[in-house]
Order: C-alpha cells, then sequence, then structure tokens
C-alpha cells in the first residue's frame, strides 16, 4: 500500500478558532485529517511567517485527532499572494526541488485552502504534470445554512479525465467530429491513412511548429491545410488570417516582396510600401505550397523569420515583426534538393519537425467510393444541380477506378475533373453507363499523353532514336514506375518484387541506379 501524502496551504481564515467551540466548527485542514477513510501519512503545510503561531495550533489538533499524520511546516512567503507570476514562480521553486516517490507515495493537492490565486497556480503545476497528484476538495457538511459535522465531507479529482465514463464518451465522439472535420465529411477506410489524420489532428491543436506536408501534386494537401487553420481557429487560439502561395509562382525579386513586402522606390514599378504575405499571415497561419520551389536566397530569409519572427522588406533596413505559423507543402525529395544544394538543410531542419506524407488516390482506391460522393456533393453545391449516378453506371466507374489501368496520376483533381464531366454531361441528372464509357476513354488519352510527354522530356527525341525498340517498351514502363514513387529505393522495391526475395540483400535503389545509368539517367533528372 502507498502512503498518501497531501500537500496545501495553511487557511489562514477558515483554519482559524479558539477555544473549546474549534472542535464543533469545519477547518479544511484540521477536517481532512477527521475522514475516516482518507489516512493522510505525511501532511506538507504551506505556511506564511505571520501565520506560524496558527500553523503550530493547527498542527497541535491534527496531532490529537490524527496521531498517525506527520505534519512538517514549510514556510514561505511571497510579495504579493494576490500576484499570479509571483505565486506561480514561488510553487514552482518549491515543487521542482521537492523528492518526490511516486513509487511508494500518493499524492493529493489540497485544493480548498489558500488564495484563488495559489489555486489557479496548484492547478496549472499539476495539469503541467510537474506535481503527480490529484486534487482534493473539501467542503462543510450542511443543512439549512449551517455546519453539521465538523469533518465535512471530501472528494478527490483525478485530472484524467478518460477515467470518467461518461467524459470519455463525450471526448471520444467529439474527437471524432475534429476527424471528421479534417477528412471534409468523407468516410475514409484506409487504415494507414485514418491513422495519419489523427496524428495530423493531435499537432494541429497541441503545437504552433511548422508542419510539413508531403505528397504527389492533387494528394489534397491545400484543402487538408484550410481544415487545420480552421481546426487550429476554433481549438488553439489562431485569430489571424489563412494566406495560402504557390512557391512555383514566385521568382526572383517577386518572390523577395511577395513574402516579405517591399518599401516605395524598392525596385522599378515599386511605386508603394507592400506589407508582404508573412506580414498579411500575422497571428494566423501561411501555407508556402511547393516550398521546394523557392530560392536560396528567399530560403534563408524564411529562415530568419521562423526563428526571430522578423525579416526585413526589399529596400528597408527596418525589421518588421509577424507572429505567423507555417504549414509547407511539397512533392519533392527535400533531402535530395539539400544533396543538390538546392535546398537549405538549415531550413529543412526547421521545418521538418512534424513531416507528413499524403497517399496518392491510387494508394488509396478503397476510399474511391466515399470520395466520389464527395465530388457529387461538390459539384452539387457549385452548380446547385444534384446529379446521381444510376447502380449500373456506379458500380462501373468504381470497377474501373480501382483497376490498374486507372493511374490517377493528377490524383484527386483528376478524380474532380471526372465527376465535373459527367455530371455537366448527364442527361436529366442521372450519369449513365454510356457517361462512364465515355470518361473512361478520356481519362485513358489523358493519361497516356501524360506519360509521352513526361518520357519525351527524360529523352530526347535523338537519344530515343539511338534505343531498339525492345529497351524503349522497358525503359518507358521503368520511368512511369519512377514517377509513381516517392524515393529511388521506393521505386527499386516496386521494380524488383519478385527477385529482391530471393537475394540475401536486395539492394533494390542500387540497381535501379545501376539500371538507369545505361542510358545516362539519374534519379533526379527522371524525377
Amino acid at each position: 500500500m502507498k502512503s498518501t501524502v497531501v500537500f496545501g496551504f495553511l487557511g489562514t481564515s477558515l483554519d482559524r478558532a479558539q477555544g473549546v467551540d474549534r472542535w464543533s466548527r469545519w477547518r479544511p485542514t484540521v477536517s481532512m485529517c477527521q475522514q475516516e477513510d482518507l489516512l493522510i501519512s505525511r501532511l506538507e503545510l504551506l505556511v506564511e511567517p505571520k501565520f506560524m503561531d496558527l500553523a503550530q495550533q493547527v498542527v497541535a489538533d491534527i496531532g490529537l485527532i490524527s496521531p498517525e499524520t506527520t505534519v512538517v511546516v514549510n514556510e514561505i512567503c511571497f510579495a504579493d499572494p494576490w500576484d499570479f507570476q509571483i505565486v506561480y514562480e514561488g510553487l514552482y521553486d518549491f515543487i521542482t526541488k521537492y523528492a518526490f516517490k511516486s513509487e511508494k507515495e500518493d499524492y493529493l493537492i489540497h485544493l480548498t485552502t489558500g488564495t484563488h490565486v495559489a489555486q489557479i497556480c496548484w492547478f496549472l503545476l499539476n495539469e503541467a504534470n510537474f506535481i503527480p497528484a490529484r486534487l482534493l476538495q473539501t467542503s462543510p457538511t450542511r443543512v439549512n445554512g449551517r455546519d453539521t459535522k465538523a469533518s465535512g465531507r471530501y472528494e478527490i479529482i483525478d485530472l484524467d479525465l478518460s477515467k470518467y465514463d461518461r467524459l470519455a464518451t463525450r471526448f471520444a465522439q467529439e474527437q471524432e467530429k475534429t476527424l471528421d472535420f479534417l477528412k471534409s465529411g468523407i468516410a475514409t477506410k484506409s487504415n494507414a491513412f485514418n491513422k495519419l489524420i489523427s496524428q495530423i489532428e493531435l499537432v494541429a491543436v497541441n503545437s504552433k511548429a511548422p508542419m510539413l506536408i508531403m505528397g504527389p501534386t492533387g494528394a489534397g494537401k491545400s484543402l487538408l491545410t484550410s481544415r487545420i487553420y480552421d481546426l487550429r481557429r476554433t481549438r488553439a487560439g489562431l485569430t489571424g488570417r489563412f494566406v495560402e502561395v504557390n512557391c512555383a509562382t514566385l521568382r526572383g525579386d517577386q518572390a523577395m516582396s511577395a513574402l516579405f513586402g517591399h518599401r516605395r522606390g524598392a525596385f522599378t514599378g515599386a511605386q508603394a510600401d507592400r506589407p508582404g504575405l508573412l506580414k498579411e499571415a500575422d497571428k494566423g497561419l501561411i501555407f508556402l505550397d511547393e516550398i521546394g520551389e523557392l530560392g536560396l536566397d528567399e530560403q534563408a530569409m524564411l529562415l530568419r523569420a521562423l526563428e526571430d519572427k522578423t525579416f526585413l522588406p526589399l529596400g528597408s533596413d527596418k525589421a518588421v515583426s509577424s507572429d505567423f505559423q507555417l504549414i509547407a507543402g511539397t512533392n519533392r525529395d527535400l533531402r535530395a534538393e539539400v544533396a543538390a544544394g538546392k535546398f537549405r538543410d538549415d531550413l529543412l531542419a526547421r521545418i521538418n519537425l512534424w513531416t507528413f506524407t499524403l497517399p496518392s488516390l491510387a494508394e488509396r482506391r478503397e476510399d474511391l467510393s466515399a470520395n466520389l460522393d464527395f465530388e457529387l456533393e461538390r459539384f452539387a453545391k457549385s452548380h446547385r444541380r444534384q446529379v446521381r449516378f444510376n447502380k449500373e453506371a456506379r458500380e462501373a466507374f468504381l470497377k474501373f477506378a480501382r483497376s490498374p489501368e486507372a493511374k490517377w496520376s493528377a490524383n484527386f483533381r483528376d478524380l474532380n475533373a471526372a465527376v465535373t464531366r459527367m455530371a455537366t454531361l448527364a442527361p436529366k441528372g442521372r450519369i449513365t453507363v454510356e457517361c462512364v464509357e465515355q470518361e473512361k476513354s478520356r481519362l485513358m488519352e489523358s493519361w497516356r499523353v501524360g506519360e509521352a510527354s513526361a518520357q519525351c522530356t527524360v529523352l530526347s527525341e535523338e537519344e530515343r532514336s539511338k534505343l531498339d525498340p525492345f529497351d524503349l517498351v522497358q525503359l518507358d514502363y521503368v520511368l512511369g514506375i519512377c514517377r509513381e514513387s516517392k524515393t529511388l529505393s521506393d521505386a527499386g522495391r516496386k521494380l524488383f518484387a519478385v527477385s529482391r526475395a530471393s537475394k540475401a540483400k536486395a539492394n533494390d535503389a542500387d540497381r535501379l541506379k545501376k539500371y538507369l545509368a545505361r542510358f545516362g539517367l539519374d534519379w533526379e533528372r527522371v524525377k
């Protein structure tokens, strides 16, 4: 059995009583030691020097009613007991020097005594886990406004709210609503994606640190980020704007000016001051999509802005402050970009504390049905017209969408475009099998042209003309797998899926690297 240790202030008013009558009065510090089912082994009593006489009387009375309780009087002095900072620092110093023995002792904090400021400080220190304790609340037993029992009553409160069944159920329901919100109301079935969203929810609410969201183009980074902003605004006290910018659209002085602002006359055409997007995101959140597209100079300034919350607008020698939160997005391997000298390693270290990779649509084929319904709802809201599939058409589309034929190279953008086209062309608001077949042809042609275009950009016509048809077919397939994969190793695992099982050391990345080298290619050029 663990022994029970209580921390508490002397009640300078409530614990004060004189003569024999004091035994008929409820005195919180004395009364808690009178509880028959609460055996207190040690009471750590905090007392200001000027109330030491009262403390000695209380100690003596506890010795009479609970001789098994050892009372340790701790002298504590506050210059102003109603000053929050002074009281918190005093209690913090006391607690951090205390030798807790949680394996042998059970700790309680008596919240009934002390000023309201002291009670708040006890609570905050406990919630921050500086004190491994539960809360003890005592109160008098009253009938018609009169104390009927000197010992009163007590209640022990555990701040682990999961131990309270009704509260735990409510919290679970609230969390489910939050996760549903982040998923835009889509009932996803992918276990990996659902776990990812659960982690993002925890970070979004509990951390202000930068987040890096990786994933292919069209995987939903922008939509997810806007949802994170809405969540932080309602749950984490964010008050500023949501600012979104695609860094691929920023170049040269335009990038500097757009992000950090400029002063009038900073460059040709700068006819007025411009605050910049980072300043516009003060007290809010900025989403820098495709952050890998930023130049090295912009990256250096962004790093300073992240660390100091200050930056210099173009043409100014006076720093501007902005307390913004950052989410960065990319479809690139930023570590490879660092190795190639295209991305600063110190900036990557600053933004990848929380890194999440969104899967492609092709990796979430079990969620296609739910996302199909979501896209139909989006079409109905934007076009003010309800469109539905007939049963056969829906089955036909989902069968195709889940098949290896469906590349979904642009991910949810492909799905959105497909639904928009079918819904627009649907006769009388019903998407038919014929609509589906026509859309399948459009998608297949789009992916074929896209792959051919991508292949052409990797090898010039002259280079391709020097290869045998056999090698071209094989190389085009390999290049397609490479573009779908996040890393060289990931592509290698897919391409050597059978032969790697018979090797003591698979080394897929090295095998693929050597294959590409035969054609004068490397991973950077392929991606």
